[in-house]
């Protein structure tokens, strides 16, 4: 069955952002005095926003002054330096371009802060889609269901017509919660057997993976 409409997760998903936030993590750590995160780390961490990374990677007996200035030196760092070393993953610019001109409609659902979602959408990904939706005051993250809900009003699509696409645990409920298929891709965040235990079905080992199961 093919779909009208695809929801991307944005990290993990289609941008290698592993390299800016573990560096953006590091800096926070380093001016706290604290030890050092590895990449390994940091992307056991992701897919719940940015706090939960950064509480993540905070010392347990850290305090909640500790962590607030910690967290705004996460901040101030990574609006400066998200985009030194984040890229696309390979052929999913192409991907999307392919999907527009076969008429499907696009949109990013991302935990990201919105301020961030809007730069890199700006950057990468304005020639494809116009929605692209981050964590905002008001509006539950995901796994809540809610910025998929407002992503397909903006689109005017059916859930029946849709399918979400992203690489964690966290994308798999969103899913779920939201009432759509889903689609886990294999070069992210989260490695092919932990998926499979969190329940992933219909996996993308490439770009043409996901293209083939959205048009049928």
């Amino acid at each position: 069955m093919g779909y009208s409409t695809v929801i991307f997760d944005l990290d993990g998903t289609l941008l290698d952002t592993l390299d800016d936030l573990t560096d953006s993590v590091n800096f926070a750590m380093r001016t706290m005095g604290w030890k050092e995160r590895s990449k390994k780390d940091v992307r056991s961490f992701l897919g719940n926003g940015i706090r939960v990374l950064m509480k993540k990677s905070s010392p347990d007996n850290a305090t909640e002054e500790e962590f607030e200035i910690a967290f705004k030196a996460f901040k101030e760092y990574y609006d400066i330096h998200n985009q030194d070393k984040t890229v696309p993953y390979d052929g999913m610019i192409e991907l999307m371009k392919r999907l527009k001109l076969k008429g499907i409609k696009m949109a990013i659902v991302s935990n990201k802060v919105q301020e961030a979602v809007d730069v890199l959408k700006d950057k990468f990904f304005s020639d494809v889609l116009e929605y692209a939706l981050g964590d905002t005051p008001g509006m539950a993250r995901k796994p809540e269901p809610d910025s998929c809900y407002k992503a397909l009003e903006l689109l005017g699509s059916s859930k029946e017509d849709t399918v979400y696409v992203g690489d964690s645990e966290v994308d798999l409920e969103t899913a779920k919660n939201a009432g759509l298929d889903c689609i886990a891709v294999l070069w992210g965040f989260r490695d092919e057997d932990y998926l499979v235990e969190q329940g992933a079905k219909v996996f993308a080992k490439n770009p043409e993976d996901i293209e083939r199961l959205v048009i049928g």
